[in-house]
């Protein structure tokens, strides 16, 4: 990245470095275990892969309905409140899954830490266009929030390694610990700083819920996106906890150091590529990029399901050309929303986008049944059909960006052509 981009990252509010610091612990401690919990399900409670799959799905799939709700809410009651709820409910969550012993007590935190999550997302998401006018300056602190957390992911299941507590219950309590810091931050950039007090005083829009779906159903560009996009998580996300269980099953030699190692390779591949790649693709539109990187992770489906259960290095292959998709993908998924929202429904856009959820928390359970019945082969093999739906529908949404009206389309000018290539 040229050395004028990084300057524009030290006048950020302090309410957004609140944002990105939170994210990376969050996450780090979050990877120290979250990837592990299949694991400690199977041995504490001897649950197969469907009933993982379940207790991880549904819900998260009810989370991504409120998460929707949250967002538009944000964008009519501001910002603060709803912040600093999704924090303290995402504290408690992890302080209680990591002291659980039953399984009642397993799916009751895991359902508060995906309710912490759908509430707090949105706004947080929604306050990068709140208080960064410059677009430019805005989405290249999109991607570094979302490297700041990569980084995370990377060092955390290296220092839980390290210090011993990897795989363990109890390491849920750093999370917990990250989420309470986050929230107090929260609290304290809202009172204290400027931009937290021009924040809460700020109200986007007097429309109502109803007038808000209604706006959002008239955005078909955008809908198509939000399909796509719930489709390429749900590909995605069987690199994840399916991928966990289908190893677990077939009893891959040593385990918990390669799932480790996986999680090493995505972060490492991301914090070194992330960057790099964005300079490579500057000069492709939004809509070119996540073409790109939907083929890649096609790619990535073929060595999953070609890959012998034994051959380690080949699944930290295919994690590695996983990795790259997700690099380019993940990020312009928010810059996409952020472009493509209306200022007075950035919110609601944002809290539109938590249906990405319905493909991730939808994976586990999906996946699990799969796996048990048919195999993890036949599991990738499909996910690389759905790879060509994804790029078709991407393709549809381009054509209806250069068809429809922009009266008739807000989105227009990311899917299309109409604002050329970022400069990001």
């Amino acid at each position: 990245m040229d050395r004028q981009w990084w300057q524009s990252l030290y006048g950020l509010p302090p309410l957004i470095w609140i944002v990105l610091l939170g994210s990376f612990f969050g996450r780090g401690t979050y990877f120290m275990v979250w990837p592990f919990l299949a694991i400690l399900l199977h041995e504490k409670f001897a649950l197969g892969p469907g009933a993982i799959g379940v207790i991880l799905s549904v819900s998260a799939m009810a989370s991504a309905v409120l998460g929707f709700y949250v967002g538009a809410l944000s964008d009519r009651c501001g910002r603060r409140s709803i912040l600093i709820l999704g924090t303290a409910i995402n504290a408690f969550a992890f302080l209680v899954l990591s002291v659980a012993e039953t399984l009642t007590a397993f799916v009751v935190s895991i359902t508060l830490c995906s309710v912490g999550r759908a509430i707090w997302e949105p706004p947080s998401s929604a306050l990068f266009g709140d208080l960064i006018p410059d677009k430019h300056a805005r989405e290249l602190a999109l991607q570094f929030r979302y490297f700041l957390i990569n980084v995370g992911a990377a060092l955390g299941p290296m220092v839980g390694v390290w210090v011993g507590i990897s795989a363990q219950q109890s390491t849920f309590g750093l999370t917990a610990l990250s989420y309470l810091l986050l929230c107090l931050g929260f609290v304290w950039a809202f009172r204290y700083s400027a931009a937290g007090r021009a924040s809460v005083a700020q109200r986007h829009t007097v429309t109502n819920f109803s007038g808000t779906l209604r706006v959002l159903r008239q955005d078909r560009v955008f809908l198509v996106v939000v399909l796509a996009n719930i489709l390429t998580l749900f590909i995605y996300a069987h690199f994840d906890t399916s991928l966990v269980q289908y190893l677990t099953q077939m009893h891959a030699p040593a385990l918990v150091g390669l799932i480790s190692s996986m999680i090493l390779v995505n972060a490492l591949t991301i914090v070194l590529l992330q960057f790099p790649l964005l300079r490579l693709m500057r000069g492709l539109s939004v809509n070119n990029r996540m073409l790109v990187g939907v083929m890649i992770l096609a790619a990535g489906q073929v060595w999953f399901a070609l890959n012998p259960v034994h051959l380690a290095y080949g699944w930290l292959g295919a994690t590695f050309i996983v990795s790259l998709a997700e690099a380019i993908l993940f990020p312009t998924m928010s810059i996409q929303v952020d472009r493509m929202a209306p200022h007075h429904l950035r919110g609601s856009y944002f809290g539109a986008s938590s249906f990405y959820s319905f493909g991730w928390s939808s994976a586990p359970l999906v996946g699990g049944f799969v796996i048990e019945w048919l195999g993890g082969s036949v599991l990738y093999w499909g996910m690389f059909a759905l790879c060509g739906v994804v790029l078709l529908l991407y393709r549809h949404s381009r054509r209806q960006a250069e068809t429809l009206p922009r009266s008739e389309t807000p989105g227009a000018e990311v899917a299309g052509e109409v604002s050329g290539p970022s400069p990001v």
